[in-house]
């Protein structure tokens, strides 16, 4: 059965298969996804292999599939999602997938260029049927005359844009006008945007003695497939004489102008209007049919394209992974060595005797377990819920085999480091609600494949959202925070000691002088001593109060620091079970040990001060560990008290002198009470711990090189490392084991400093939580609640409210919700894995159909 304490047990087998029955026993492993198989032919490139002719024919399939695909979105048509359980085709299948791949090629690309030819040609019937009519208009508007007027005026030199000298000769026009009958004219359809230049061109070359009009025109694109230009102009050039003419059918060809010729007699024009009025409506109803047809055709495609890409898909990477296999002498027989989990051997073996069955084979394969040195992959099971928190531990690295897993700890551990910093009740609600909507339509959600990669990323995570929610709201009940505000369940334990006689005396006169009435209650009278403190979480009270980050700040600090220390603590822990696992008894003396005495000595031994602070020291004075302790101005500084200890400075005993109890005289106190000794035997003790501490580093430093040292020259075997201490000739190398050990030990003492105070983000990030929500309450929604009342009041309410929902649900929830699931990262990556958590693995990629399939779609990376 398996566990995710540690990575499975991993067997590298030998697999023995007849050619015949090959490829049924590959699909069904890829259908189980327990085989990781090796390439045992790394020599040989890609064309040398048995099957590259099947993987061709599959790249080919894969082409027309994309062609086909391609033809299916150009008629703006959706490709059907294939949800049902595709079975692996067998290989008398693949000829039949080609054959119908390429029918469907083929007919789709006889259609476009069919439609091509339609389209091109009713292009012309349109662009002949607008030339004509245009021509009509041209000529009716007396163009021919004005035609006739700009060549004589060309010809004399008067036309044109400089005009130096010359007088026009009004007499010629008559003339003119006889000769407008004996122009002759060119028809023909241009690009619009070629207009104009087309213009400019004739009269250069022609110089002037060309006359252009245009008219615009739009030509319908019906088939919707080539990117024909709609937007054109139709032509008409006069001028005299057949000599041009040549030369305006030769610019016409150089801007790819089309040219018509049109009749110069109206009757003709009218006929032949007719005529290509009837062959466009018989061009417009066989391009209808065809476009019918190919739309029938791509439809049908579309519902099955992804069934053939995932048939095409499963049989490219059967025959992939056909040819890591090796074959033997004779040709009949193909090896395959594979990695698999070892208590699933019997499946693997049931799934091979499957595909023996199917394939009709009567030779049953054989699996051998081999002997090997190799490091095995890691492989854990997981489910959805674990899934989440294993993949947060493999982004930082992969667990070495059977090395402890940090992901079950993990799945406490950081959505409430990650609530410890965002530890506010009503975001929390909020986050809770948003991934419990994700449970709930799960599995729509799956259904839908969406491939957005950020809804992804939140809907793959939705069980560490649903528990970094739970934990903040149970922390902001602790803090009790809810939308900056607090919430009094349970009533108060503080009191207003003042008598209201004397508020109201006080109040009227701070109003005269324009003064603020500040108190401070003394925990004597104003704190119920009887009834204990507030059953759960922070007192109400101090929500309200002015000094309030003077009490909330030391307590998340001193939290911070707890917590740290003692996932650090656990962290060492969890090293000594891997010492244990690899037998390595050496680690376990002379570096699990000393980790401990060191991290207990300093880091621990401060933990247990702040607890026994916040248990017995309180504002009255009581004897305490057989020292009188006067009042709280006499409270133990711990932070000095631990800089005091490492350098061992002299303090007094207790807090008074004498050790004698007195309420009102404090002269009595040792100057800066706070720093002396607190308990019996504190400096002795101290000493004594500092002295372990700093022993225990040349312990880790220096005993287990040198005992591999000696163990080397003894011709023993070094065992109990973590792989180092030899070269790239697999000889002991002294320096290189002392360069790693220097290494690791420099690391955890620093480390262990560093990593304390890096935890104090957890008290920075949740004050700065608390700030931000606070001003955003105050500056937007309290605003709104004092702005009118009214109608007016309720709709500025309104307004208030949406602006500050949007900017909770922006900034508090998704920013600083991101950047506590960071920092939580890294305080699980760094401070907590980095005691015991290698992360040199090598991940367990099987052959599987359901991966090669999601990864197809783009629903995995």
């Amino acid at each position: 059965m398996g566990t995710i304490f540690r990575s499975e047990w991993m067997s590298l087998c030998q697999v023995f298969l007849q050619t015949d029955s090959a490829y049924a026993c590959v699909a069904e492993l890829g259908e189980l996804g327990l085989a990781q198989f090796r390439d045992l032919n790394g020599d040989a490139n890609n064309y040398q292999r048995k099957f590259v002719n099947e993987i061709r024919r599959c790249d080919e399939m894969e082409r027309k599939l994309r062609f086909i695909e391609e033809e299916v979105v150009k008629d703006s048509l959706e490709v059907d999602d294939a949800n049902m359980y595709i079975k692996a085709p067998q290989p008398k299948e693949m000829t039949e997938l080609e054959a119908n791949l390429e029918k469907v090629e083929e007919e789709l690309i006889s259609i476009n260029a069919n439609t091509k030819v339609l389209q091109k040609n009713f292009t012309q019937l349109m662009e002949m049927r607008a030339v004509i009519e245009s021509v009509k208009v041209l000529l009716d508007s007396g163009s021919r005359m004005h035609a006739a007027q700009s060549i004589s005026e060309a010809a004399r030199g008067e036309a044109g844009p400089i005009q130096v000298g010359i007088t026009p000769n009004f007499d010629q026009y008559d003339k003119e006008n006889r000769e407008s009958t004996e122009l002759k004219f060119v028809t023909g359809v241009i690009q619009r945007s070629k207009g104009a230049t087309f213009e400019r061109f004739l009269w250069r070359m022609c110089r002037g003695k060309v006359f252009v009009r245009m008219m615009d025109i739009s030509i319908p694109n019906v088939t919707g497939l080539a990117e024909v230009p709609t937007e054109k102009a139709v032509f008409i050039l006069f001028f005299s004489g057949e000599a041009l003419r040549s030369r305006v059918k030769r610019i016409c060809q150089g801007f790819h102008a089309e040219i018509y010729n049109c009749p110069d007699n109206v009757v003709e024009r009218a006929s032949l209007l007719v005529q290509i009025n009837t062959q466009v409506e018989d061009m417009q109803s066989v391009l209808n049919k065809t476009l019918e047809h190919r739309r029938r055709v791509v439809l049908a495609s579309g519902m099955n394209v992804k069934l053939w890409s995932f048939k095409v898909l499963k049989i490219k990477s059967i025959f992939h992974t056909l040819n890591m296999f090796s074959i033997d002498v004779t040709q009949k027989c193909l090896i395959a060595e594979c990695w698999m989990p070892t208590a699933d051997m019997s499946m693997v073996m049931d799934a091979l005797r499957r595909g023996t069955e199917m394939s009709g084979s009567t030779v049953m394969p054989v699996l051998n377990e081999m002997e090997t040195h190799e490091t095995p992959p890691t492989y854990f099971k997981l489910n959805k819920f674990t899934l989440g928190f294993q993949n947060i531990v493999d982004a930082y690295g992969i667990a070495n085999y059977r090395e402890v897993n940090p992901a079950p700890w993990t799945i406490i551990s950081f959505p409430f480091l990650f609530a410890c910093m965002f530890g506010d009740a009503g975001h929390g609600i909020v986050m809770f609600l948003t991934a419990l909507l994700f449970l709930i339509f799960e599995k729509k959600i799956i259904a839908a494949k969406i491939k957005d990669e950020i809804f992804n990323t939140f809907f793959g995570g939705r069980y560490v959202i649903i528990l970094m929610g739970a934990f903040s709201i149970y922390t902001g009940t602790l803090y009790n925070d809810f939308y900056s505000k607090s919430v009094n369940i349970f009533g108060s334990k503080w009191t207003n000691p003042i008598n209201y006689t004397d508020l109201a005396v006080w109040e009227v006169r701070g109003a005269t002088q324009d003064q603020d009435l500040d108190f401070t209650f003394s925990p004597n009278p104003a704190f119920d001593h009887d009834s204990g403190p507030y059953p759960w979480g922070v007192d109400p009270v101090w929500n309200l109060a002015k000094n309030k980050l003077n009490f909330l700040n030391p307590m998340k600090m001193k939290m911070s620091i707890c917590i740290g220390i003692s996932q650090m603590f656990f962290g060492v822990m969890l090293s000594l079970l891997n010492h244990v696992y690899n037998r390595s008894w050496l680690d376990v003396i002379f570096v699990f040990i000393p980790q401990m005495l060191f991290l207990c000595c300093i880091f621990v031994y401060l933990c247990i001060q702040v607890i026994i602070k916040w248990l017995f020291f309180y504002v009255d004075g009581k004897f305490i560990f057989g020292n009188w302790y006067p009042g709280s101005n006499c409270a133990p500084s711990l932070l000095i008290g631990l800089i005091s200890m490492f350098m061992m400075k002299s303090r007094d005993d207790g807090f008074v002198k004498g050790n004698v109890p007195n309420y009102d005289d404090e002269t009595q106190q040792f100057d800066q009470c706070y720093l002396q000794l607190w308990y019996p035997g504190q400096a002795m003790a101290e000493q004594i711990l500092l002295a372990v501490a700093v022993l225990s580093i040349p312990v880790m430093l220096l005993v287990k090189p040198i005992y591999q040292l000696m163990q080397h020259k003894r011709g023993v075997p070094i065992s109990g490392g973590h792989g180092h201490g030899e070269d790239d000739t697999g000889e002991f190398n002294f320096g290189d084991v002392m360069v790693y050990q220097a290494i690791h030990t420099i690391e955890f003492a620093l480390g262990c400093v560093s990593h304390t105070a890096s935890y104090l983000r957890l008290w920075a990030l949740s004050l700065a939580h608390a700030q931000l929500s606070e001003v955003l309450w105050d500056m937007l929604f309290h605003m709104g609640l004092t702005f009118s009342t009214g109608y007016l009041g309720a709709v500025m309410i309104f307004i208030f409210f949406s602006i500050f929902a949007v900017l909770s649900v922006s900034i508090l929830i998704l920013m600083e919700g991101l950047s506590a699931f960071l920092h939580a990262l890294r305080l699980h990556w760094v401070e907590f894995q980095s005691k015991f958590y290698g992360g040199t693995g090598i991940a367990f990629e099987p052959f599987s159909f359901i991966k090669l399939i999601r990864l197809a779609e783009g629903l995995d990376q």
